[in-house]
């Protein structure tokens, strides 16, 4: 009965149509790499982007409960796309280089072209929440 409520099948005459839940969810915890632009692209609305570093970090050697060993660390660019006309403004406003940001979207992937005319690969965060977690990081752009 429950599943029933989630999923909904239709006869076979017209299709085999199955609506099901699913979740395209990201959280990212990390610091701005550069300040955002804002850009507008074809007449579309405009979009805040900045890009927000993450970083992995672990040990290695005889045991990870112990002092031993080395710590490694990896670092993971994510560019980060703000279309919210509220959230996109205060983004471009406040954010800069160096500030710590909670960000939650959804992953995009796209294809585009560039300058010199290869097609290219690009996955993007689109954000619907951008917290400010340090004030160190936000300043008024002049």
């Amino acid at each position: 009965q429950v599943l029933r409520q989630f999923v909904r099948h239709e006869s076979d005459t017209v299709g085999s149509l199955v609506l099901e839940r699913s979740m395209n969810r990201v959280q990212l915890l990390g610091r701005v790499g550069q300040d955002p632009v804002m850009r507008q692209v074809d007449g579309k609305n405009p979009v805040t982007i900045f890009s927000l570093a993450t970083n992995e970090m672990w040990r290695t050697g005889e045991s990870e409960v112990t002092q031993g060993g080395d710590i490694s660390q990896k670092t993971t660019w994510h560019r980060i796309s703000v279309f919210r006309p509220g959230l996109r403004d205060v983004t471009y406003q406040y954010v800069k280089k160096g500030a710590r940001l909670y960000v939650e979207g959804k992953i995009d992937y796209g294809e585009y072209t560039d300058k010199n005319n290869v097609r290219r690969q690009a996955t993007t965060i689109i954000a619907d929440n951008v917290i400010f977690l340090s004030d160190g990081g936000m300043r008024e752009k002049v």
